[in-house]
């Protein structure tokens, strides 16, 4: 029997969570607790998790051996690199390592573990707070670059109240998290905290409605 532990790891089948969903469980570090989204493998593992931090939490230093990208949800993230707040995303390719810290106000993440090409060795951190935004591909949506590499890429996406987008395919899969309002799309509603990946060649017809949306999203990512 193998002892790697699995959930959410056939990526050709879609995953939906919503925040009534969430399932809290401890971490090894105190004061660190986890809800699990996809994994692949033990305490070491190929893993997408939303990761809550304690008031004055720390965590062990630790080598990133198949690279980290975060985007902070709340709070403050620090390291001895920087000190992140809210609405930074980061990458840490592989071999870079680091020990975070958390301040009073604690802080909670999304964090992509083990997910980096060998060569995407681009590390950096974007305050989107202050970023540019740029205008999307049809009126009332604004993108936020984020990170491209091969076919992979992660991005911030503005949706207007009552904004309709063209339907479209997935090549390489979709993975999105609603960081503020609803989402919307043929299949259902996404109400902010809802984290939903939609397999390659996988397709829908975005919208909103009255409370607009902002969401996370990575394609071209997951197996083809």
């Amino acid at each position: 029997m193998s002892d790697t532990f699995t959930l959410n790891a056939d990526f050709s089948q879609r995953v939906l969570i919503r925040p009534e969903d969430y399932q809290w469980v401890s971490a090894p570090a105190s004061g660190v607790s986890r809800m699990m989204l996809d994994r692949i493998g033990e305490e070491k593992a190929r893993a997408t998790t939303i990761v809550r931090f304690a008031p004055n939490a720390s965590f062990p230093a630790h080598e990133h051996c198949g690279g980290e990208e975060f985007l902070v949800l709340d709070g403050v993230f620090s390291d001895e690199i920087a000190d992140y707040p809210k609405g930074s995303y980061v990458r840490n390719p592989i071999g870079t390592s680091h020990t975070p810290r958390i301040g009073a106000e604690g802080a909670t993440i999304l964090v992509k573990l083990q997910q980096f090409a060998a060569e995407d060795q681009a590390q950096f951190s974007v305050d989107t707070q202050t970023a540019q935004w740029r205008p999307g591909l049809v009126e009332g949506l604004s993108v936020l670059p984020l990170h491209e590499h091969g076919t992979e890429s992660v991005a911030l996406v503005r949706w207007a109240p009552n904004t309709q987008f063209n339907p479209h395919k997935h090549w390489g899969g979709e993975e999105i998290f609603v960081l503020e309002g609803t989402f919307y799309d043929e299949h259902g509603s996404y109400p902010a905290g809802s984290w939903l990946r939609s397999p390659h060649l996988s397709q829908h017809t975005p919208f909103t409605r009255e409370d607009g949306a902002l969401i996370y999203v990575k394609v071209g990512h997951l197996p083809s």
